[in-house]
């Protein structure tokens, strides 16, 4: 079935148009143009601020002029992963999308619901001739998903809106008043190389298979840290005669959960029998300790090519800080039951001639959680002789149970389908909180349909809940209160 036929299809018509532009963070040039260009054939003003952010603006319904202004809002951007297996490249091919089952997804890639269908709605509104509104203005910010550098660039006094509808999570029926902050933090070291000597084999380690997913909503379901993972495994490996790291590499966003990891060894040659030995025994380990939660996962080893390696020492060290560095749930917060409070995903890393390099992605609900994840970091680091920056941090969003945006979407919710959505606090980042920073008096809600795995290629979006959260948003614009 084509995405032609699903319903609302303004909604789905856009969203298959984004999907035919590729968008990695950073890289929304094309898609900006586009969309400035469409805005222009629909007669609607734009803008486009020094960042690069697009603000769409739509006149109010006549008789509705005197209503609050509304901010609808998301990102371009897209999360690029793809499965080892699938040829794409995020910069030029675009994603197919395909119906299976009541739910849309990509072939191997990830879908780029997150937040494609977000920004879809926004720009259906926009054109839908038969819609109740007041005064509009949507705005699609860029490089949500590397770092926020688009809403951080955000100018204060380019938006009137009073309400901000962000459109930005993933749990139909969860109306979300509060996310976590983050920071990033870099860990670093020189590494130096020496030859390979004769009577060695040089060997490739792999870990596939695992889920991933969101490093914030889905670091609580204690998936596999591919990086991780495989840490252990060489930390037996290290043990066998002569072992010597040559490579590591891991993961490929900070705020992705890694699915893979590769390391390249060195081992005497009549050691080389015991590596499969001791890969096969963390086969059988990991299997049992992941069953449930990411069964997929599989170890190989394979015959690789190499002529220089770190020394014994150098790659124990090496692996001890990465057997050392943190990931996962570090407190659950007392404030918000159920919810985690700190967090930290090991992301990326990677070891080669140009050194030691792992970025990590700090989550918290509050700035000193926040700080003393990032301070063991730190400290790790310096133990490890290395260096450790800090960088992209954003705040959280706090929580505000009296806003009018919240209690607008609440009202609809109740009146459409009988019964009270769930108040929701998110471990992720969302842009609210940086907008919040530069526009104080502005109400916020978040709120979207179902989507399931995302930042990974299993990323699917629930057909039947993209219909139930335009039918909310439609009801919510409608009903704004006047000024």
């Amino acid at each position: 079935m084509p995405l032609s036929q699903l319903q609302p299809a303004l909604l789905w018509r856009h969203f298959q148009t984004l999907c035919s532009f590729p968008r990695p963070s950073k890289h929304e040039a094309a898609l900006r143009a586009h969309l400035q260009d469409w805005a222009k054939g629909q007669g609607l003003a734009y803008e486009v601020d020094a960042t690069g952010n697009l603000l769409i603006k739509k006149p109010a319904t006549p008789g509705l002029e005197d209503r609050q202004t509304v901010v609808l809002q998301g990102h371009l951007d897209m999360v690029t992963q793809k499965n080892a297996d699938t040829a794409h490249d995020f910069h030029t091919d675009p994603i197919r999308p395909r119906v299976q089952e009541g739910w849309v997804r990509a072939e191997g890639t990830t879908l780029g619901a997150d937040n494609g269908i977000g920004v879809a709605a926004a720009l259906a509104v926009l054109e839908s001739k038969d819609i109740e509104h007041g005064p509009l203005e949507v705005l699609l910010t860029v490089d949500e998903e590397a770092g926020m550098s688009g809403v951080h660039g955000l100018q204060s006094g380019w938006l009137a809106g009073q309400l901000l509808l962000n459109l930005d999570t993933e749990d139909w029926g969860e109306l979300y008043v509060g996310c976590a902050g983050g920071v990033d933090v870099a860990v670093s070291r020189p590494l130096a190389y020496e030859p390979i000597v004769a009577g060695m084999q040089v060997l490739r380690v792999a870990v596939k298979g695992l889920h991933g997913g969101h490093s914030g909503v889905d670091i609580h379901l204690e998936r596999g840290n591919a990086n991780r993972l495989l840490a252990r495994v060489l930390d037996d490996l290290l043990a066998l005669p002569h072992a010597r790291l040559v490579t590591f590499e891991g993961g490929t966003l900070r705020n992705a959960l890694p699915r893979e990891a590769f390391a390249v060894i060195a081992v005497a040659e009549e050691g080389s029998d015991r590596v499969q030995g001791v890969v096969r025994r963390w086969q059988q380990r990991l299997s049992r300790e992941l069953a449930r939660v990411d069964e997929g996962i599989k170890l190989s080893v394979e015959s690789a090519q190499a002529t220089q390696s770190l020394s014994a020492p150098t790659s124990r060290q090496v692996i001890d800080l990465l057997m050392a560095l943190p990931h996962g749930v570090s407190r659950w917060s007392q404030a918000v039951p159920g919810v985690v409070e700190s967090s930290n995903n090991l992301g990326v890393v990677r070891v080669g001639e140009a050194g030691f390099s792992a970025l990590l992605l700090v989550r918290s609900l509050t700035d000193e959680g926040q700080d003393e994840v990032a301070r063991r970091i730190e400290a790790i680091a310096r133990m490890a002789g290395a260096q450790s920056e800090r960088s992209g941090a954003y705040p959280g969003w706090t929580p505000d149970l009296s806003s009018t945006a919240l209690k607008l979407v609440q009202d609809a919710y109740q009146a459409r389908y009988g019964k009270a959505a769930e108040i929701k606090v998110i471990h992720a980042g969302l842009e609210c909180g940086l907008i919040a920073g530069k526009y104080p008096a502005m109400q916020m809600v978040s709120f979207g349909p179902t989507v399931r795995g995302a930042h990974s290629p299993d990323e699917r979006v629930e057909i039947e809940s993209v219909a139930y959260f335009w039918d909310l948003l439609v009801d919510a614009l409608k009903a704004v209160p006047v000024r």
